[in-house]
């Protein structure tokens, strides 16, 4: 869908420098744009790329002038530039909301649907599911029995939700998602491991987007809760129990153990460990690879790293510790020699 420059201006409440007629159609990289495509100057250091580009509109902090561009001038051109694109492109993006069931989906006749809910080839619903306004489930899906998609949802293809899974409205769920897979939990006893009841559910918020191939599993005895605006990439596991805290975003390959607790707004880097029964409050940040042992607690707002996770000023000074340890070692080894000729 096209826009004009000064209708983009308008919508982000943005001061608009040049043509207001400037035509906008898509959104894309300095180097890749055409003529119609909206970019975004995060810096003045990067002002010859924007110079360059092909396209005619750029969002570029307060105070930039570019000749021969249409600017529109914000505080934070990134944070615009997404928010930019939503609004560009969600007609073009969007699936659609007309209601369309594949004659291939197996569906239980008491499936209760919302209006303009699209079913995918091959999709299988069970009893008593649960389909709010124009959520869209695509090929291959399975929702279990007694489980719930608000409005708006979008399933991509082979995503799974086990029986009683419960999604808010707006959720995303990204090809081989499962959700109410059995927890990882087991009691030995008379020489062997007996599995303990994987009875509980599974809750996730509004507005909620999770990546490829990420699990999340089902509460033991109790309900596992993914808080409203989560962001969680590809590859992550979530184990029952857990609890995630609004606006939490969790980069891939990070493994969150049983009964954990993570708070709002706190910021996990990729391939994290946290072990079972841990909190780590709200605001804090988890750096790349870190582990944080079985129960302790990463308090609100601090930014740890290594394992076991520390504060991040105190990993610094014993990561340069670590790295001077070859040539004290050398030294120790000539004071340990020189000793011996003595």
């Amino acid at each position: 869908m096209k826009r004009t420059a000064g209708e983009l201006a308008q919508y982000l409440g943005a001061r608009l420098d040049g043509d207001a007629g400037t035509l906008i159609s898509g959104v894309a990289s300095p180097e890749n744009a055409r003529a119609e495509d909206l970019i975004y100057l995060a810096s003045l250091s990067h002002a010859d790329r924007a110079a360059e580009s092909a396209a005619r509109c750029v969002l570029a902090p307060d105070g930039t002038r570019l000749a021969g561009k249409t600017v529109i001038e914000v505080r934070h051109p990134k944070l615009a530039f997404a928010k930019a694109a939503a609004w560009l492109l969600s007609e073009t993006a969007a699936p659609s909301k007309s209601a369309a069931i594949h004659p291939t989906a197996v569906i239980a006749p008491n499936t209760k649907f919302g209006a303009g809910v699209s079913v995918g080839p091959y999709a299988v619903i069970e009893d008593d599911v649960e389909i709010g306004d124009g959520t869209v489930i695509e090929a291959f899906c399975f929702l279990g029995r007694g489980s719930r998609a608000g409005e708006d949802c979008r399933l991509h293809p082979r995503v799974t939700l086990y029986a009683g899974s419960q999604l808010g409205d707006r959720v995303e769920l990204h090809s081989g998602v499962v959700v109410g897979g059995d927890g990882f939990g087991y009691v030995f006893g008379e020489g062997k491991h007996w599995k303990f009841p994987q009875v509980g559910g599974v809750e996730i918020g509004d507005d909620v987007e999770i990546g490829c191939n990420t699990t999340i599993d089902r509460g033991s005895l109790d309900t596992t809760r993914i808080g409203a605006g989560v962001k969680i990439d590809n590859l992550v596991q979530v184990a029952h129990n857990v609890q995630i805290g609004e606006h939490t975003v969790i980069a891939s390959q990070t493994g969150i153990s049983g009964s954990s607790t993570l708070g709002k707004n706190v910021a996990v880097s990729g391939q994290v460990g946290i072990g079972d029964h841990c909190i780590v409050e709200d605001g804090a940040m988890l750096g790349g690879q870190c582990g944080v042992l079985n129960g302790k607690t990463i308090r609100g707002g601090q930014i740890v790293w290594g394992t076991p996770a520390r504060p991040l000023d105190k990993f610094k000074e014993q990561y340069a510790h670590f790295a001077r340890l070859p040539k004290l070692e050398a030294r120790v080894r000539k004071l340990e020699d020189g000793g011996k000729r003595a």
